[in-house]
């Protein structure tokens, strides 16, 4: 399965450390393999991140090196490592209401919301025919069951935590999201005048960042939403990506204040919205 640098790091960091627990006990990885019933080689593909052992591996790892009573965090380490990076298609298998139901605790314990959209206008700011066309192309592409009138609704509803609680919210969106037609020129012509009037609210910043724009490091990149400095999610074509580590959190924010940098807000703004609004006729 692909993975992103952090996903191998973590992997690595994993393997390292049941190696120590191997060598700790006196085993060698060829006699822990014996033990186990597994090929020599798997030892090898574990300890460098090559292979995430499964809870039984990680069981039987530290059973026949003697510290049954860490396999308990071993293995809730590795089960973090795998949901860094889900593919779509595994977290949607229940239905696009079941996905925006579990984002909710995300959202209402999260204060300062960072997003970046190269792709469509975020979902916190979307209206609700521009969402049904979005997950409409979602059911359609991937295959998932149909519920999008129930995951609209969930949708908007998590909405309010644009006008309530302390939440604040930086956006930004390249210009080109504003020129792709997504439901028809009637939808998208609702969708951005709701994102002048959501970027009015005192909770929300929405800055745009013009096409002809000249750009320095921020080059567009995938889209991602940073919630405080606790994680980062990425949306790429086949899979959602957690990013938990500080390290690359420090990247993420990097690369939105680079961006930020370079975008426009207020009036210039709405004049770059309301330019999209007139080229839909």
């Amino acid at each position: 399965m692909p993975s992103s640098s952090s996903v191998q790091q973590a992997r690595h960091a994993l393997g390292q450390r049941l190696r120590e627990i191997r060598k700790d006990s006196g085993l060698t990885a060829r006699a822990l393999a014996a033990l186990a019933g597994w090929h020599e080689s798997k030892c090898s593909r574990v300890e460098h991140g090559r292979t995430l052992p499964s809870d039984a591996d990680i069981r039987s790892w530290a059973m026949h090196c003697g510290v049954q009573e860490q396999a308990a965090d071993l293995i809730a380490t590795a089960r973090n490592i795998d949901g860094m990076y889900v593919e779509w298609r595994r977290t949607e298998r229940a239905g696009l209401k079941a996905v925006q139901e579990a984002a909710l605790p995300l959202f209402e314990r999260t204060h300062r919301f960072r997003m970046y959209q190269s792709w469509v206008i975020p979902g916190l700011l979307q209206t609700a025919a521009y969402t049904t066309a979005v997950l409409n192309t979602i059911v359609s592409l991937r295959q998932t069951p149909d519920d999008v009138a129930e995951a609209v609704a969930v949708r908007m509803e998590r909405q309010h935590i644009l006008r309530s609680g302390d939440h604040r919210f930086a956006v930004l969106v390249e210009e080109w999201v504003l020129h792709t037609m997504i439901g028809g020129a009637g939808v998208m012509a609702g969708q951005l005048g709701h994102l002048i009037s959501v970027a009015s609210l005192p909770s929300v910043s929405v800055g745009v960042i013009p096409m002809g724009a000249p750009r320095g490091s921020g080059w567009p990149v995938e889209s991602f939403t940073m919630y405080d400095d606790a994680q980062v999610n990425v949306e790429l074509v086949s899979a959602h990506l957690t990013i938990t580590q500080p390290r690359e959190i420090r990247d993420y924010a990097a690369s939105f204040n680079e961006l930020s940098a370079i975008a426009l807000y207020g009036a210039p703004a709405r004049s770059l919205i309301t330019a999209a609004i007139d080229a839909l006729g």
